[in-house]
């Protein structure tokens, strides 16, 4: 299987370890252009279409977040050799990707020297009366609208006000293999890493938006479960931090990169 990627920055790494980027749903590594802009100008970063997204193949399903950590973790090997053998790269995912990145975690935890869970929830078992409402509003969005309609409404929601970033999403949403998107929501829908977390040992950097769809509380308990993390508030921003607010972003995250 074809997976695609981006890998940018000076091939010395001077001591920083390379940065791994992640994705979420019905994404891909363009999402992630303005932190691999930045990052690539002090170490080497690589940003990964998974499987079913983007330029990369979309085999047939099922999908499974552990299959896409599995196939995470087989190009970091590959293409950050060197980084994996001496000490493990930085992985930071949005949503879905935080998920992924998670997974990664628990099962190579020798390929991360950190991990980074922006905006991703542990599983998504709803807990309010909100959250059972915004997932059966989803499913339903799922059965009934085109990808390209799925990503007229996301655009608006995690956009408002902002019209080029709406027309955006709405243009890129429209690329995904129909099939392959919805393999990939199943996928998020059976997965749960809640009850393992305590396991992970790996520094961790838990960045969660004060508009996000899931309460602060979600990410307060996530970060105070694993052993090794932080909790850092991106104030003002939604789900989409990264693309929407790309300068707040990189500093958060430039900041815990440079404690190592």
């Amino acid at each position: 299987m074809r997976l695609h990627y981006e890998l940018k920055g000076p091939e010395t790494d001077a001591g920083r370890a390379p940065l791994v980027l992640l994705h979420g749903l019905g994404s891909s590594t363009r999402d992630w252009r303005l932190q691999v802009e930045h990052f690539s100008q002090k170490r080497r970063v690589l940003a990964l279409d998974l499987r079913g997204h983007g330029r990369s193949e979309a085999p047939p399903g099922p999908y499974a977040i552990p299959l896409f950590a599995g196939d995470t973790a087989d190009m970091v090997r590959r293409l950050l050799p060197g980084a994996t053998a001496g000490g493990g790269v930085h992985v930071a995912g949005l949503s879905m990707g935080g998920m992924v990145a998670l997974q990664l975690a628990l099962d190579a935890p020798g390929v991360l020297k950190s991990l980074t869970v922006v905006n991703a929830g542990v599983d998504y078992r709803p807990d309010t009366r909100r959250q059972r409402r915004l997932l059966w509003q989803r499913r339903a969005a799922m059965r009934a609208l085109s990808v390209r309609q799925v990503g007229w409404l996301l655009g608006r929601r995690l956009f408002p006000g902002r019209p080029a970033l709406q027309q955006k999403m709405t243009d890129r949403w429209a690329q995904n293999d129909p099939v392959a998107y919805r393999a990939s929501f199943e996928a998020i829908m059976n997965w749960s890493a809640r009850a393992r977390l305590p396991e992970i040992t790996a520094p961790t950097l838990v960045a969660a938006a004060d508009g996000d769809y899931l309460p602060l509380s979600v990410y307060r308990t996530c970060a105070g479960r694993i052993p090794r993390a932080e909790l850092a508030v991106l104030e003002n921003a939604r789900h989409a931090a990264p693309v929407a607010q790309p300068e707040a972003f990189n500093a958060v995250l430039e900041d815990f990169l440079d404690g190592f």
